[in-house]
C-alpha cells in the first residue's frame, strides 16, 4: 500500500496537476484538502532533491489581468494587481534533473 506522498509523486511523474485535481485524483475530501496537498508538495519538494528529480511549478495566474505570481507551492487568494480573487491555481509535475 503506497502513501498518500507516493502516490502524489506517481501521478506528478505522469502529468502536471494542480492541487484540486490531486485532490480529486486522489479521493481527499473536506475543509483542508488543499493545504493538506500544499503540505505534501513541501515535504515531498525536500524529497525530490535527494533522488535526483525537481518539483516544476507552473506559477499562478490572475484570470481577470493575466498578472503570474512568483512560481511556489502557494494558492494565492487574491491579485495584487486588480484585487480579483479569479486565480488559476499553480501547476506541479516531477523530472529527472
Amino acid at each position: 500500500m503506497m502513501t498518500r506522498r507516493q502516490r502524489i509523486i506517481k501521478l506528478l511523474e505522469e502529468r502536471d496537476y494542480s492541487p484540486s485535481e490531486l485532490a480529486l485524483a486522489l479521493g481527499i475530501r473536506g475543509r483542508d484538502t488543499k493545504r493538506t496537498i500544499l503540505e505534501d508538495l513541501k515535504a515531498i519538494q525536500k524529497t525530490l532533491k535527494r533522488e535526483g528529480k525537481i518539483l516544476l511549478i507552473k506559477p499562478a495566474e490572475c484570470r481577470k489581468c493575466g498578472f503570474v505570481f512568483q512560481p511556489e507551492i502557494k494558492i494565492p487568494s487574491r491579485c495584487p494587481h486588480c484585487k480579483s480573487e479569479w486565480i488559476e491555481e499553480p501547476r506541479f509535475k516531477i523530472e529527472p534533473k
